[in-house]
């Protein structure tokens, strides 16, 4: 009886992979190492002691009885529960092309995501080549849709684009959490108190035709936008009605 080894395409053995660190110093690279690891410990230990509660899964699931992927879309100042929340799924995200990014990639391969690196500003036609290539391929994707530095709250046009060019559609969600600490960077990036609950409030999905012209490709930027404005206000007055 013979045996057959699988060979895994090498796009996507490179999403999931370490990427080598040869072009760092030594000292950088135990930095990226420790960095790494210092934040998957941070996200479970405070993580596993979060108490969640969903609404809106239906759309999600509607998703895939329509045999499409999500295109996860939310604020990255949300990005500690929504990175624990959604863990170990396959999801494709988007690092930077800097040396955090390379910490960061490594950080949430740990957290079974696979990771792609680029940016709004330096090599994003890059990454979102590769983005596509892995929705055609199986794997949802996942857009802090303000990063990955602002301005807070406004949403960028990468996920409308890899909407159109996939046919997938974008996701909107938002994780609200009871008590957290607000760290003072561009983001107002919040952190969870341990046992702190969190409601995850998912919306509509937003269909992008592959045949949209460009004003319309930037309404449709402008419904994530609201989308995820009006999530925003959702998640406070749940938030509001527990204190």
């Amino acid at each position: 009886m013979g045996y057959y080894c699988l060979s895994v395409p090498a796009h996507i053995e490179k999403a999931f992979s370490h990427a080598p660190l040869d072009v760092y110093s030594l000292k950088h690279r135990i930095v990226v190492r420790l960095a790494a690891f210092g934040l998957y410990f941070l996200f479970h230990t405070i993580g596993k002691t979060l108490r969640y509660e969903v609404d809106g899964w239906e759309h999600f699931e509607q998703i895939g009885r329509d045999g499409k992927l999500p295109i996860y879309c939310f604020w990255h100042e949300r990005i500690f529960a929504g990175t624990y929340f959604f863990r170990n799924r396959r999801i494709i995200v988007m690092n930077s092309l800097s040396f955090d990014g390379a910490y960061m990639a490594r950080f949430v391969q740990k957290l079974g995501y696979g990771s792609v690196r680029g940016s709004s500003t330096r090599g994003g036609t890059g990454a979102l080549v590769e983005m596509i290539r892995l929705m055609r391929s199986g794997f949802a994707t996942a857009f802090t849709v303000d990063g990955p530095r602002g301005p807070r709250y406004e949403a960028k046009l990468g996920p409308v684009l890899l909407a159109k060019k996939t046919g997938d559609p974008l996701l909107p969600f938002i994780l609200e959490c009871r008590k957290y600490w607000t760290v003072g960077s561009w983001d107002r990036l919040q952190i969870p108190k341990p046992f702190s609950k969190v409601k995850l409030i998912i919306d509509n999905p937003i269909y992008v035709p592959g045949n949209v012209s460009d004003n319309e490709l930037e309404m449709k930027r402008i419904e994530l936008q609201r989308s995820l404005e009006c999530l925003v206000e959702r998640g406070k007055k749940w938030r509001e009605t527990r204190n």
